[in-house]
């Protein structure tokens, strides 16, 4: 415990966890100003308005499904020749969308909570997976370049001990401070939404939808944190998870993509780290493969294909892992002086 508690003061004490931490709540002070600046609560007579446009929405959606289910048992309708109707009328029927149209999607200068929670929510996962990142990389990769881990282990001669209570108390304290900032933020943001905006239709679909995200993301800042973690302890310099995040970057996520499109690679977007990022955090993500209706000459054909969240997790596990296990055995061997 005295370890831990000794890791805890010396993580609080970086001046650039303190700095990350100021940034942090600046950019949600921004972020919430903006918005309520922007935004206002609708009139009676917005809303009503709101609603007509979403109902009648609704049933030209139902009508169209109608006139599809017609074509199929023969019928016919003025004006079904220049009106496009799928194959399969299952494509136009409302109860199987994912959301039906909502009075919210109509409110101009309203915001709308249960339309923008989720992309601010997004927003804010962005920015704590590059706070967990930059922290996690600088916590250790101080450490090593200033000789701080070695009068530690002066006191703890146990390496693997002492780099596993560093990693534990870092996850642990990233993991407090995004989920206290997160919760923070939305609840912040719901307030905004009942006194200057709109909530909009809120039920258990929504919540359990936004608690997906939620936790998917911290999730992520986990696996970020871990992964700056290691590679700094790997390179013994914060620069080191910094130049390597960088060179991926610039290599293979840009130039590497490029090179792939020449070559005409079948799916190169299963070999981009960015698409299971993505795909984990959505649930899933479509991709579009130009080589698989190569050979098709007729009729219609269809080249998407779809990264779901659990081999994203699963490459994302083994990829923080991978980094996390070569580092302890790096730092086991390593003459650290």
């Amino acid at each position: 415990m005295n370890l831990i508690r000794a890791e805890v003061e010396r993580l609080t004490a970086r001046r650039f966890v303190q700095l990350m931490v100021v940034l942090l709540m600046a950019a949600f002070v921004v972020t919430a100003a903006t918005t309520l600046a922007g935004s206002h609560q609708p009139t009676p007579a917005e809303l009503a308005q709101a609603q007509r446009a979403a109902a009648s929405d609704l049933r030209s959606m139902e009508l169209e499904h109608a006139r599809c289910l017609a074509r199929d048992r023969g019928e016919r309708f003025p004006g079904d020749d220049h009106l496009y109707l799928p194959r399969d009328c299952s494509e136009l029927d409302p109860a199987l969308r994912d959301r039906l149209p909502v009075a919210a999607d109509y409110l101009t200068g309203v915001f709308t909570f249960t339309r923008q929670a989720e992309p601010l929510l997004y927003f804010l996962v962005a920015y704590l997976v590059l706070f967990g990142f930059l922290v996690g990389a600088s916590y250790i990769g101080a450490d090593l370049n200033s000789g701080g881990v070695v009068n530690l282990l002066l006191w703890r001669p146990r390496r693997l001990t002492v780099l596993g209570t560093k990693l534990g108390t870092l996850l642990g304290a990233v993991l407090t401070v995004s989920a206290l900032a997160s919760l923070a933020y939305l609840v912040t943001f719901w307030v905004i939404a009942q006194v200057a905006g709109y909530p909009g239709p809120t039920n258990a679909a929504f919540w359990s939808g936004l608690g997906a995200v939620w936790g998917r993301g911290l999730i992520l800042v986990l696996l970020a944190t871990a992964t700056g973690f290691a590679i700094a302890t790997m390179g013994r310099h914060t620069s080191a998870a910094l130049g390597a995040v960088a060179a991926y970057l610039v290599v293979w996520e840009l130039g590497g993509r490029i090179v792939l499109q020449i070559l005409d690679v079948a799916r190169p977007e299963q070999l981009m780290l960015g698409s299971y990022i993505g795909a984990w955090l959505a649930g899933e993500v479509s991709f579009w493969d130009s080589t698989a209706c190569r050979t098709v000459t007729q009729g219609y054909c269809d080249g998407s294909y779809t990264l779901t969240w659990q081999p994203a997790l699963a490459v994302l596990v083994l990829l923080t892992a991978g980094l996390s296990a070569t580092a302890f055995a790096i730092f086991r061997r390593r003459d650290l002086i």
